[in-house]
Formats: C-alpha cells, sequence, structure tokens
C-alpha cells in the first residue's frame, strides 16, 4: 500500500461520492474552506495497485489550544455510508485496521516532521465497541473535546411530503401550518448577499444565547466555498416577502425587523444539512417553516436525508443544546451516534493541550 496525494478534484470526488458522501466535512469544498481560513491542508489517498482505498483530509492546525493534525469526518474508506455512517462489518475489521495503519504511520511521519503534538481524527464510524477497540489497538484514546458534532439527527427525505409530516411531532406539525396561516413567507438564496442577512440575526443569537459567533469572514468562507459548485442556499423566513395587509402591526411599522429567522443549508448529492442557524425570539413560528422549506429544498435535489446536525450528548456537548435539539427532533427521523473523537499522542506537549480542552468542556458546560 502507498498513500499519495489527490490533487485532482475529479478523483476525489468520484470516491466522495461511490461511498455515499456521508459529510460534507469531507467534501472536495470543505478543504477549500479551510484553505480560505487560512489552514494548511493535505488531501491524501491510500492505494493498493493504483486502486484507490481510503481518502483522508487532513488539516493542520496551528492555534493557541495546540497544534496538531485534524482529519474531519473522516478518512472515508470503501464501505458506502448506511444512514450517514460508516459500518465496517466482520469480515472487513483486518482490512481496515491494516488500512488505518497504514493512514497513521504516515500522518506520524508527519506530525514529527512538522512539530505537530497529536493527532486527531473525528471518524463517521458509527458508535461501537468494535469501532472503539479498533482505535484503542493502533493507540489511539478519545479525545476530552468535539471539533464537529458526533451525534446527529437525521430525516429521510425519500418518503413523500405527506409521510415526512406524518412523522413529525404533532406540535411540530401544528407550528408549519400555522406559520403558513400567518402568511410568514420562506425565501432561499444562493447569493453572497444573502450572508449579511443571515450574519445580521446571527449576531443577535449570539448575544441572545450567550455563545462566541464564527467571525463574519468564517461564514462568507463557509458560504463561498459551497456557492461555488451550487451546493449552499440561504433560508430566510418572516414576514419580508410576505403580502403588506397580511404583516402584523409589530413588524409593519418602518425599521421593524421582519426576517425572523435564518439558516445556511449546506447540500451534497446525498444530504442537505441545516449546519448554521440565527432567529429573533418570537412567538411567530417561522423558524419551523424555514425548516420544512429547507427539507423539501433537499428533496427536490435528490437527496435521501436531511441531516439537522448536531444535537445534545450527554457527557460531551453543553446542556443549552437541550432546547434545540428538541426542536430538531420534533420534525421526526433517527439519531446518528459516531464513534467519539480519537487523539493519537505524537508529543508530551499533547497533555497541555488536553487540560485547556478539559477546561473549555468545563467552560461550556459538558
Amino acid at each position: 500500500m502507498i498513500i499519495k496525494p489527490i490533487l485532482d478534484k475529479s478523483i476525489w470526488n468520484e470516491f466522495f461520492e461511490r461511498v455515499g458522501e456521508p459529510s460534507f466535512h469531507h467534501s472536495w469544498e470543505w478543504g477549500q474552506f479551510q484553505i480560505l481560513c487560512g489552514q494548511e491542508i493535505e488531501r491524501i489517498g491510500l492505494y493498493e495497485n493504483e486502486k484507490l482505498l481510503a481518502i483522508a483530509l487532513v488539516v493542520k492546525v496551528r492555534s493557541k489550544r495546540g497544534q496538531y493534525l485534524f482529519v474531519p469526518h473522516g478518512p472515508l474508506f470503501n464501505i458506502h455510508e448506511k444512514k450517514l455512517a460508516q459500518h465496517i462489518d466482520l469480515n472487513q475489521i483486518n482490512d481496515i485496521k491494516h488500512q488505518l495503519n497504514e493512514l497513521l504511520k504516515y500522518l506520524k511521519s508527519v506530525a514529527i516532521r512538522e512539530k505537530f503534538w497529536f493527532i486527531r481524527i473525528a471518524p463517521i464510524l458509527d458508535r461501537n465497541d468494535k469501532h472503539l477497540k479498533l482505535f484503542k489497538s493502533l493507540g489511539f484514546k478519545t479525545s476530552p473535546i468535539y471539533v464537529h458534532a458526533e451525534t446527529m439527527w437525521v430525516l429521510d427525505v425519500t418518503q413523500s411530503e405527506d409521510q415526512i409530516l406524518s412523522v413529525m411531532r404533532k406540535n411540530t406539525r401544528y407550528a408549519i401550518r400555522l406559520a403558513k396561516r400567518q402568511n410568514i413567507s420562506v425565501t432561499s438564496d444562493s447569493d453572497k448577499s444573502a450572508v449579511n442577512d443571515f450574519l445580521t440575526l446571527y449576531h443577535q443569537t449570539a448575544v441572545r444565547e450567550n455563545f462566541t459567533p464564527y467571525s463574519d469572514k468564517y461564514i462568507f468562507n463557509e458560504f463561498n466555498s459551497f456557492s461555488e459548485v451550487n451546493n449552499v442556499k440561504i433560508f430566510i423566513s418572516g414576514f419580508h416577502n410576505s403580502p403588506k395587509n397580511s404583516i402584523p402591526p409589530k413588524f409593519a411599522q418602518e425599521g421593524a425587523p421582519k426576517k425572523l429567522a435564518a439558516s445556511i443549508i449546506v447540500f451534497s448529492k446525498a444530504s442537505g444539512y441545516y449546519h448554521q442557524g440565527a432567529s429573533i425570539h418570537t412567538k411567530y413560528p417561522a423558524a419551523y417553516l424555514l425548516q420544512m422549506n429547507a427539507i423539501l429544498e433537499a428533496k427536490r435535489r435528490g437527496c435521501k436525508y436531511y441531516s439537522f446536525h448536531g444535537i445534545y450528548d450527554s457527557g460531551r456537548t453543553p446542556r443549552a443544546w437541550e432546547g434545540l435539539s428538541l426542536f430538531k427532533r420534533g420534525f421526526g427521523g433517527f439519531e446518528v451516534k459516531y464513534l467519539f473523537t480519537q487523539d493519537y499522542i505524537v508529543s508530551p506537549l499533547y497533555y497541555f493541550s488536553y487540560i485547556t480542552d478539559k477546561i473549555l468542556s468545563l467552560w461550556r458546560g459538558i
């Protein structure tokens, strides 16, 4: 087996599509996004007799909290996704272990040569003892912190619209219908100008919910990376596009905010992903109708799934996620649990990062 850089987008995408595109965090565009954010990356492939067996996007992270090689929702092996996760059958485990070990040896050599402290992998393997044992056998330990969400809420959108509505919680169905009766409008936009509308609501949400938001540059970079291939839309919900005579007086006056909720939805051929969200605190169910429109857009594109992305996972995520998780679960669907993020120690300096991450977890309320 040999490891070679993958510089050809078509080679990467062919493999990515072949395994079912389980996460946009391992797409070619996510690598481009990292570059726009000033990160150095490598895209590597594991080959045997010219056959591509696995791909790995490697992000070289140099931050105050630590210096490490990060593989986001990967590596991806030649295994087709099942419910947006990869599952290793018993008859595959030895082959995958050998492949993972080859990737690890390469990453260790890079880490030692370029003075990284550790290797952090956020696998997209489903969470079970077999997969945990695989990583432990190669010297990994569970990371004290997540980078990308490890527990997702996902909806099957191959069903009819009526079936999708039928699996929702009663209150969620009611909120969607109420929003329609109230003439709440939803618009979707692939134009960069819509990012500013999202950011206006996003900053207000950050103040209300007391979290540190991503920078404006980060949001623009994410949007720009996926907009190049028409794989992102900004959905905005409120009274901004409603008939004038239907707008409630408090929103009809000049200067009043009419845009009540916004989301950035990233798409692949397999799924739509609710990745960034923002809203004004209001009694109007604008966010419910927004999500329904995003779900239908994923369906229109021929996706199999709509991922609401991260939900509360006791001991791994902040308790503040519980309310948003209740909202997401209301749309029906199923839970996907990825194996906890795994760390491989290269330098004793890892323990500085470990302590820092533990403190951050406590600060987050985990």
